[in-house]
C-alpha cells in the first residue's frame, strides 16, 4: 500500500455554498448520495464542465461539531439513528451513513485498497469489460494522495498496542493500518479527511452544487430512460428534480431499494454482501480505554476469510458490549477506563436481500449466514478471546447471551461450546454487492462502467458495485470504481462505449 505524507487540511466548505433543496430543480447530472461514491463522481463530473447537482438526504454536519459515538451523532448523522438491522437467524445490526459525506463523515478512516487478486477475480467471474486492475490501482494512488492516506505519527494508542502485543505473542501477522487522517505538524489527533473535507469542496469548487435535506423517492421512467426525480424536502414539501442523466450513490442498501421503487427491477437488491462481526469486552491491569477514538491495528493472519481489530469503547459501547449477558457481566461497567472492546469479522459466504415494498418508505432487509459462516464467527469469537489472554487481559467478555466469561485457556473451550451465532450480537458496518458490475446480465445489475442493465441514462456508481464483498474496508475500492466510471462517462460522452 502507498501512503501519502501528512497534508495541511484544506479549508472546509462554507455553510453559505451548501445549498437548501427547492421544489424545483434541474441539472444536466444529478448525483443521489455525496459519501465515497457520490462526491467522487462529483468531483470527476464538475471538473470536466457539466453542470452537476448533488443532492444529499441528510443533513450537513461541519466535521468536529458532534461528540465522537454520542446519540447526538448517531441522531443527525445515521440513518435511523443507527438501529438498522438485516433480519435473518441471526439478525445482523448493520449501519449506513445520512449525512453530507455519508458513511466517510463516521466510520474509523481506516484504508485498505482493493486486493489484487481480488480485482481479477471480479474481472474474470463477472466479465468486467475494458477493466486493468493496475488501472485501478493507479486510480487508488491518487486517492490515496487526495484524502491523505498516512500513519498515525506518535506511536499506537494502549488498545492498538493490545492486538499488536498478543499477536506477535503467537506469531501472528498483525500491523497498522493507515488512515486518511491530515495531521498537521504531528499532532497525534488528525483531522479525518472524509468527503465534505476533500471531494466535495473540489466538486463545488469546479461548479457542482450540493443541495441537503432532500430524498429522492423515485426517478420518473419511460422506455429505459429517466427524466426525473420526485424528491420530498426536509419540512415534507414534494419537489420534482429534471436532469438528463442519474447517478444512484445512495449506498447498498438505498441505492437498489430507489431502483425498485422506480420501478427497475433485474439483478438490483438480490446479492447483499457483508462482513459479519462479532465482538467481546476485554479488561486489562492498566486504564487503557480511549473513548474518542479506535486502534489503528489490525490481525490479518487469517485473512481474507477472518480478521481482527478494534472497536469504538466509549462508557456506553463498553456497556452495549456486555448487555448479551448483563445479569452477569454488568459489574464490569464500572472499571470501563479498563476496558477496550474488540471485533472478529468474517468474509461471509452467505447473501442478502433488499426489497422495497409499495407505501413502505424504507426497503426490508434481509440476510442468511452459512454453516461455513456460523462456524467461522464462532472459531474466529475464540481466536480472538486467546488474542486477548496473549496480550495480558484480566478478563474477557463474549457478546453473546449465555456467554461465559473468559480468564484463562480451559475458559475458551467452555466458551465455544456455548456459543451459537443465533445467540448472539452480529453486526457489520461494510455493506456492498446489490447492483453488481459486468456484462454477465442474469448476475450482474450494471454493466462494466455502471449503467443500469436496460436503462440508457440511469448509472450506480458506489459500494452496491462491487461483485462480491472484498474482504477488507471497501471505501477505498468504491473510490477508485467510482472515478474509472466517472471518466469513462466524460469520455465516451454520457454514451455507452
Amino acid at each position: 500500500m502507498t501512503v501519502s505524507p501528512a497534508a495541511v487540511p484544506p479549508a472546509t466548505v462554507p455553510p453559505a455554498a451548501v445549498l437548501r433543496a427547492t421544489a424545483a430543480m434541474d441539472a444536466d447530472v444529478l448525483i443521489i448520495g455525496s459519501g465515497a461514491g457520490g462526491a467522487t463522481t462529483a468531483a470527476v463530473l464538475a471538473e470536466a464542465g457539466l453542470d452537476v447537482l448533488v443532492v444529499e438526504e441528510g443533513e450537513w454536519v461541519e466535521q468536529g461539531a458532534l461528540v465522537p459515538f454520542s446519540l447526538e451523532q448517531m441522531d443527525r448523522q445515521y440513518r435511523a439513528g443507527g438501529v438498522t438491522v438485516a433480519l435473518g437467524l441471526p439478525s445482523i445490526a448493520y449501519t449506513e451513513g445520512r449525512c453530507a459525506g455519508g458513511g466517510t463523515e463516521v466510520n474509523s478512516g481506516l484504508y485498505w485498497r482493493p486486493p489484487g487478486d481480488v480485482l481479477q477475480r471480479w474481472r474474470e467471474q463477472f466479465r468486467i469489460v475494458d477493466f486493468d486492475p493496475d488501472e485501478l490501482l493507479a486510480i487508488a494512488d491518487e486517492v490515496e494522495r487526495d484524502i491523505s492516506v498516512c500513519p498515525a505519527p506518535g506511536g499506537y494508542t494502549e488498545p492498538s498496542e493490545v492486538l499488536r502485543r498478543g499477536a506477535d505473542a503467537l506469531g501472528w501477522r498483525n500491523g497498522e493500518i493507515p488512515r486518511w487522517m491530515a495531521y498537521p505538524n504531528d499532532q497525534p489527533h488528525g483531522q479525518r479527511q472524509s468527503m465534505t473535507r476533500t471531494y466535495l469542496p473540489r466538486a463545488m469548487r469546479a461548479g457542482a452544487r450540493l443541495a441537503v435535506e432532500c430524498r429522492v423517492d423515485r426517478l420518473r421512467c419511460g422506455a429505459g430512460r429517466a427524466s426525473s426525480a420526485d424528491t420530498t424536502l426536509a419540512d415534507g414539501t414534494p419537489g420534482t428534480i429534471t436532469f438528463r442523466h442519474v447517478f444512484v450513490c445512495g449506498g447498498a442498501i438505498q441505492s437498489p431499494a430507489l431502483l425498485q421503487r422506480s420501478g427497475i427491477r433485474g439483478h438490483i437488491g438480490r446479492t447483499l454482501a457483508v462482513h459479519p462481526t462479532v465482538k467481546l469486552a476485554a479488561r486489562f491491569p492498566e486504564a487503557l480505554n480511549v473513548p474518542d477514538d479506535v486502534p489503528v491495528h489490525q490481525v490479518k493472519e487469517f485473512a481474507p476469510h477472518l480478521s481482527f481489530g478494534g472497536s469504538a469503547s466509549n462508557p456506553g459501547l463498553v456497556a452495549l458490549s456486555l448487555l448479551d449477558q448483563w445479569a452477569t457481566f454488568q459489574q464490569a461497567v464500572t472499571q470501563w477506563q479498563h476496558i477496550s472492546v474488540y471485533y472478529a469479522a468474517i468474509t461471509s459466504e452467505g447473501l442478502g436481500r433488499v426489497r422495497s415494498f409499495p407505501r413502505m418508505k424504507d426497503p426490508v432487509v434481509t440476510y442468511g449466514l452459512t454453516l461455513r459462516d456460523r462456524a467461522l464467527l464462532r472459531s474466529g469469537l475464540a481466536r480472538l478471546a486467546l488474542l486477548m489472554l496473549e496480550a495480558g487481559a484480566l478478563e474477557v467478555y463474549p457478546s453473546f447471551k449465555g456467554a461465559p466469561s473468559v480468564r484463562n485457556r480451559r475458559d475458551l473451550a467452555t466458551m465455544q461450546q456455548a456459543f451459537s451465532a443465533t445467540r448472539a450480537s452480529v453486526m457489520t458496518v461494510h455493506l456492498c454487492s446489490t447492483v453488481p458490475m459486468g456484462e454477465l446480465e442474469g448476475r450482474t445489475g450494471a454493466d462494466s462502467f455502471g449503467l443500469v442493465h436496460g436503462c440508457s441514462n440511469i448509472y450506480v456508481n458506489d459500494a452496491s458495485l462491487l461483485p462480491t464483498a472484498p474482504g477488507v474496508n471497501p471505501q477505498a475500492s468504491v473510490m477508485a470504481f467510482a472515478i474509472r466510471n466517472a471518466r469513462h462517462f466524460v469520455a465516451s460522452g454520457g454514451r455507452r462505449a
